[in-house]
């Protein structure tokens, strides 16, 4: 049976593009503000970190249209490296290196957002003597930390919800878009009400140096508001069940960073304009302490509920996305074949879903949230990233030695200086990651490459099979 015959195309534009809204936001800017104001030293420098994210984004976003438009199918950069790079040769490792890596990060990134549920939480808790009581109890008798514990529950829900329709899961997107763009809107709302010019444009730190030392703080900064920025490629992971997905799949991806970027411009500076960007860059709850300031301390309790519930969104959309990535693999012979298998009445990837949400509740119960950002990112970089968009170059130049026209139903502006822009940039964040998170991704992918080649042998596949090599 097909993919098309195994998965619903039941994914409009709007449902896309809220999946992709609420997996970008989530917890992400409401806990990595402080942290770039500290590495660009200063609120006003800040905002040139949250527009290089935002360039970024644009570069890598006109990659992640093309090649969505052209191979809609549920993977996205599964199917891309692998067809990239041919399915023989090289594409059958890149692809297969993306699903290794895709084993880690693809957990951790969506712990990273219920550990950020949990985090954030704090604030609320903390106000509630019994609750604080009880997840201290559990933490104490689990020996873990409180924070692991609210992040594994935040998930088990999370499971429960995406076990449906791929239809009723688009609905209750929709409602978690809407829950991220009003909550932004009322600090935007605040920050307009209570704009002070002396405050977000506030020199006094000394950042605006042009130095070396500059450029260094501005790749740092970067790490962090990138981090804020993914997720405008979740489509392309469900490009399997995408209604027009040669349309969709490119208008989703633009309207999702357009929207966030101005967003989250708008928001930075209407925090600084209530919060001097010294005290925004030691603060906890950043939002929370921001809509206290602004309305009184009841309103600050509803906006963290709000904050929550876009965290939720945000862990929502991620497991939704990462989950058909290990499905598209299994389909293709690629991994165990166990999570090919769709649900036979509600048909998604039900074997796949579950083993990701339990792969995600325990690195929530390992790690801390900080310590996975930058795994994420030096992980992605150079396997998925900067790759997929030499990919698409090697796509470009294949079919047009062969006087192809038509695999590409969208092309992107400005060809190729997007690519090159996006490369060299994720490249820059792979360094800017630091020396441990760096060493880690080169040992991860080391790794994935002695199982490549030890299965590849008992399997009688390439490199080691020369004859089954596709010309």
């Amino acid at each position: 049976m097909s993919e098309s015959e195994k998965l619903e195309r039941g994914l409009g534009l709007v449902e896309a593009t809220s999946l992709n809204m609420t997996f970008m936001v989530g917890i992400g800017p409401f806990v990595v503000i402080p942290f770039v104001i500290q590495e660009m030293h200063g609120g006003t420098q800040s905002l040139v970190a949250w527009a290089a994210g935002a360039v970024l984004a644009a570069c890598d976003g006109c990659i992640w249209a093309e090649l969505g438009a052209a191979m809609p199918q549920a993977g996205g950069s599964y199917v891309f490296l692998r067809e990239a790079y041919g399915p023989a040769r090289w594409g059958r490792l890149l692809a297969f290196l993306y699903i290794w890596q895709t084993l880690f990060q693809g957990p951790l990134s969506i712990a990273s957002g219920a550990l950020g549920f949990a985090d954030y939480s704090a604030y609320l808790v903390n106000r509630s003597s019994w609750l604080t009581r009880a997840i201290a109890g559990t933490a104490s008798a689990l020996r873990v930390h409180a924070d692991n514990i609210v992040a594994a529950a935040i998930l088990l829900i999370v499971i429960g919800l995406l076990y449906r329709r791929i239809t009723q899961i688009g609905k209750i997107s929709i409602v978690f878009a809407v829950a991220v763009v009003g909550t932004i809107l009322w600090i935007i709302w605040g920050g307009a009400a209570h704009f002070r010019a002396d405050r977000v444009f506030d020199f006094s730190g000394g950042g605006w140096n042009l130095s070396i030392f500059f450029f260094a703080a501005l790749g740092h900064g970067t790490v962090q508001t990138i981090y804020s920025y993914l997720g405008y490629y979740n489509v392309c992971n469900l490009g399997g069940e995408m209604k027009r997905p040669e349309r969709n799949i490119p208008a989703a991806i633009f309207i999702s960073i357009l929207g966030i970027t101005g967003l989250y411009l708008a928001m930075q500076m209407s925090i600084l304009s209530v919060i001097p960007w010294r005290e925004a860059a030691k603060s906890t709850f950043i939002a929370s302490t921001f809509i206290e300031r602004a309305y009184g301390s009841h309103w600050a309790t509803l906006a963290t509920v709000m904050i929550l519930l876009t965290a939720l969104g945000s862990v929502y959309s991620a497991m939704l996305g990462y989950s058909r990535v290990p499905y598209a693999a299994a389909l293709d012979g690629n991994f165990l074949s166990a999570f090919a298998r769709v649900h036979p009445k509600k048909h998604f990837p039900h074997v796949s879903l579950v083993a990701m949400g339990l792969a995600a509740i325990a690195f929530s119960m390992a790690f801390s949230l900080i310590s996975v950002i930058k795994a994420i990112l030096a992980m992605r970089c150079l396997i998925q990233f900067a790759a997929q968009g030499i990919g698409l170059i090697l796509l470009h130049r294949r079919d047009s030695r062969r006087g192809w026209t038509g695999r590409f139903p969208f092309r992107m502006w400005l060809y190729p200086l997007p690519v090159i822009i996006a490369v060299i940039g994720w490249i820059g964040i792979f360094i800017s990651t630091g020396r441990i998170a760096m060493l880690a991704s080169v040992g991860a992918a080391t790794a994935g490459i002695l199982v490549y080649l030890t299965r590849a042998r008992w399997a009688r596949q390439w490199p080691f099979v020369g004859q089954e090599v596709a010309p």
